[in-house]
């Protein structure tokens, strides 16, 4: 038995986790034994037959795992985080385990920002929230600064998005940069690295990121290299066919966008970490094999390259990542113009067939338009029945109706619900670190990434198929993810690190997935969770711990 110690007054509580399964996140074999936390620290680790240290609170676990807290390799969150507002759609997070993400993926961040382009990160920051933000920063460095002050409910690790800093020297949005633009942009996402954002992300699939070179990407690549920080990159196509490349393009244009990323970290000698690495339609899972031996090779000859996946075979994004660019450069013009309307329409159609879509894989997450209220969870082929119009001009009416803002989770990514295609192999990969990229809204749809991420692969990969080692899963999740970007303050059960940890049980852990008409719920076998110290998750479900994050500069 645990004694209790006498605690002076104001003095931080000190909690004594006994009975556990400790997997440290090194990768290092499991051990019985006991985890003490004091104040935001772990002040003590060790093996069960080991005296236990006083404490004021004693846990007993019951033989379950304490791990370090998990890491979303790849959020949209710092848009929430700012405002106290939007705190209870970070529940979601906290209770699969998630203690920290890394912000401001697939070059959308929120800084550095200027007021005459503030109309465009406005434009995308409405695709991570359903609210306003006061937008009362500038910097990198001030956003951050404003994070620290509202006390975040997740430790943040806060990328520079590549779309942001084009914003800060390009009004237009649209087209390649000059050299004065470029160079412009450049020393904003410099900057943004010097203040504290752990990295650089682009998002090569969406504006602006979509008309950039790739002598524009080298230029800003060696900002982030040169500080000795990755570069993160939503490709510019994930499926064999693609609105980015011509479409007489022969080779898989997935596989050409892989080359691409990894040809400019070459170039500018950056550690390049490819999101979302997927393979979006049927048609394009054959080239995964190719895909990953890609990133086999590339490492193999030295470049430091890695993934990250979500283990669910559908993602979100907006209804305009449909879109190719030459339409969208149009602006409104273009769905008013019957010829860019007809060849829109072949084009979509062909490629889809091609690619291994159909109308039933687009799913609307939140349409975004009060009048449309109902529409959430159905697919597009069920919203042009009851609109009594193709699929095709019913996706074109969401689009234009919401200035492309509407959200839709696409299924297909990968794999299907009933286990077919590559996505197996591509968590188990050893380069492949784990994320949500989940969008979470106060309405609508939800993606089941943002409950159910790392109880779906402790279960799915751990349990069930054995593919990884609990040790191995849980290191990626954990240490490996934050020491990708320079954080080494936590991520381990370690005495002296960051009080971050999970207690769940590795026997029923797993997701609660959504049904036909039932979004996804809480995961089971989550029993505590705790953020620098104070315990947020008790039970499986939130308590009323709030906001003890920490913004974790590099």
């Amino acid at each position: 038995r645990a004694p209790r110690r006498a605690r002076p007054p104001e003095a931080p509580l000190s909690t004594l986790l006994t009975n556990a399964r400790v997997v440290d996140g090194t990768g290092t074999p499991a051990f019985d034994g006991f985890v003490l936390i004091d104040g935001e620290t772990i002040a003590a680790v060790g093996p069960a037959q080991e005296p236990l240290p006083p404490a004021d609170r004693v846990i007993d676990v019951g033989g379950r795992v304490v791990s370090p807290g998990f890491v979303d390799m790849h959020s949209h969150n710092d848009f929430l985080l700012p405002d106290q507002g939007f705190d209870g759609l970070i529940d979601a997070f906290l209770e699969q385990g998630v203690t920290s993400v890394v912000a401001g993926n697939c070059g959308l961040s929120a800084a550095p920002c200027v007021d005459a382009t503030r109309h465009r990160l406005e434009r995308m920051a409405a695709i991570a929230i359903d609210g306003e933000l006061d937008w009362s920063w500038r910097t990198m460095g001030e956003y951050l600064d404003r994070l620290e002050t509202a006390k975040p409910g997740v430790n943040v690790a806060q990328l520079v998005g590549h779309g942001a800093a084009r914003y800060v020297a390009d009004d237009r949005g649209r087209g390649a940069l000059d050299d004065g633009r470029l160079s412009t942009a450049v020393a904003a996402a410099a900057q943004a690295l010097d203040e504290g954002a752990c990295g650089l992300s682009f998002g090569l699939g969406y504006e602006p990121g979509m008309y950039s070179t790739n002598e524009e990407l080298v230029a800003f690549s060696k900002a982030a290299a040169s500080r000795g920080k990755p570069i993160t990159s939503h490709l510019k196509a994930y499926s064999w066919l693609s609105p980015i490349y011509p479409l007489t393009y022969l080779k898989p244009h997935n596989l050409r966008a892989i080359d691409e990323m990894i040809d400019v970290a070459k170039q500018a000698d950056a550690r390049l970490q490819i999101s979302h690495f997927i393979f979006v339609g049927r048609n394009t899972w054959r080239t995964a094999e190719t895909a990953l031996g890609k990133i086999d090779a590339a490492r193999r000859e030295g470049a430091d390259v890695m993934i990250d996946a979500f283990p669910y075979t559908c993602g979100n994004t907006t209804i305009n990542v449909t879109l190719p660019p030459w339409f969208l450069s149009m602006g409104p013009a273009a769905y008013r113009s019957r010829a860019a309307r007809l060849r829109l329409r072949a084009e979509t159609e062909i490629g889809y067939k091609l690619v291994g879509f159909d109308w039933t894989d687009f799913q609307v997450m939140e349409i975004g338009n009060p009048e449309w209220a109902g529409l959430d969870g159905l697919t597009i082929a069920e919203i042009g029945r009851r609109w009594k119009m193709a699929p095709f001009e019913a996706l074109l009416h969401i689009s234009e109706r919401t200035d492309g803002g509407a959200m839709v989770l696409i299924h297909g990514y990968s794999g299907d619900r009933a286990g077919h295609g590559p996505i197996a192999d591509v968590l188990a990969h050893e380069a492949c670190l784990y994320e949500t990229d989940a969008l979470v809204r106060s309405d609508g749809w939800p993606n089941p990434a943002a409950r159910g991420t790392f109880p779906k692969i402790l279960a799915d990969q751990v349990r069930a198929r054995g593919v990884l080692t609990l040790e191995e899963a849980i290191r990626r999740m954990t240490s490996a993810s934050l020491e990708r970007f320079g954080i080494t303050d936590r991520g381990r059960v370690m005495k002296g690190l960051a009080a971050d940890l999970v207690v769940f049980d590795a026997d029923t852990i797993e997701d609660t997935p959504p049904g036909p008409r039932r979004p996804a719920g809480r995961p089971k076998g989550i029993a505590h969770v705790f953020v620098n110290g104070a315990e947020v998750v008790t039970a499986g479900a939130r308590t009323g711990e709030a906001r003890t994050g920490r913004v974790l500069r590099t």
